[in-house]
C-alpha cells in the first residue's frame, strides 16, 4: 500500500510541471505564409522548359529580327500581332 502511494503521489508531482499546451510567443506582425524564391533560380532568373535556370532577359544580338518582330513563314521577320 505504501509504494502504490508512494509512485501516485510521485506520478502527481512528475505531471505537474509538464504542460500540455504551452503558451505561443506573441509577435508584433504575422510571418507570410508563402515565401517567394523565384523558382529556386534566384533573383533575375526563371525554370526553363526542362527545369534548368534561365536568365529573365535576353541578348538582343543573339537574335535575328530586332524588338517587336518574330521570324515569320519564309525565314523572314514580321512584326507582332500581323
Amino acid at each position: 500500500m505504501r509504494t502504490i502511494l508512494t509512485s501516485a503521489l510521485l506520478m502527481a508531482a512528475m505531471s505537474a510541471s509538464a504542460s500540455a499546451l504551452p503558451l505561443a510567443s506573441i509577435q508584433s506582425r504575422p510571418e507570410p505564409a508563402v515565401i517567394q524564391v523565384a523558382g529556386g533560380c534566384g533573383p533575375g532568373w526563371h525554370r526553363g522548359p526542362y527545369g534548368g535556370c534561365l536568365r529573365n532577359f535576353a541578348n538582343p544580338a543573339a537574335h535575328a529580327c530586332p524588338r517587336g518582330f518574330h521570324i515569320g513563314p519564309g525565314g523572314r521577320c514580321r512584326g507582332n500581332g500581323r
